[in-house]
């Protein structure tokens, strides 16, 4: 079971998937690098992603947030691009 959250473009032939899935009765996020498939809006999971445990959703959320503000003080993330795009 894969429930896709959203994607967006790595680059012009990947995108990033994030989705919440289960393996051997573990909930886990999901982020990870999909390739194009044979038929057309096909998406094929690569190895490229890591696996998280639901229970770390907190800490990641928290690393994230730390990430953020260094990304802007080092002057490499404009905090406009941030807004809310629904």
């Amino acid at each position: 079971m894969s429930k896709v959250i959203d994607h967006f473009s790595k680059n012009a032939r990947e995108e990033i998937f994030l989705s919440l899935s289960e393996y051997k009765g573990h909930r886990l996020i999901d982020l990870r690098v999909h390739v194009p498939g044979d038929a057309e809006d096909e998406w094929i999971p690569t190895r490229k992603g890591i696996s998280l445990g639901v229970g770390l959703y907190p800490s990641f959320k928290r690393a994230l947030a730390k990430l953020e503000t260094a990304l802007i003080d080092q002057g490499l993330l404009d905090p406009e691009d941030l807004a809310p795009t629904d």
